[in-house]
């Protein structure tokens, strides 16, 4: 039973990433209307929306991290 539990918080831990994979996936739509209302802006938009994301998939490489601790260290 305690290998079951620990698999049950590998799979808890790695939902970090689906909420980092949405609010990716929004910021990427959001971005994209706004090109689409001013294609002069697109540069900048597209640098906010990089940094943006590569600080959010922080999160995301953290509870991979979490995921992995866990599997190797009690698994």
């Amino acid at each position: 039973m305690g290998k079951g539990l620990i698999a049950i918080g590998i799979g808890l831990a790695m939902f970090g990433g689906v909420g980092v994979g949405l609010g990716q996936g929004l910021a990427a739509g959001r971005a994209a209307e706004a090109v689409g209302r001013n294609p002069e802006a697109a540069g900048k938009i597209r640098t906010m929306m990089l940094v943006g994301q590569a600080v959010s998939e922080s999160a995301a490489i953290y509870s991979l991290v979490v995921s992995i601790l866990l599997m190797f260290a009690f698994y």
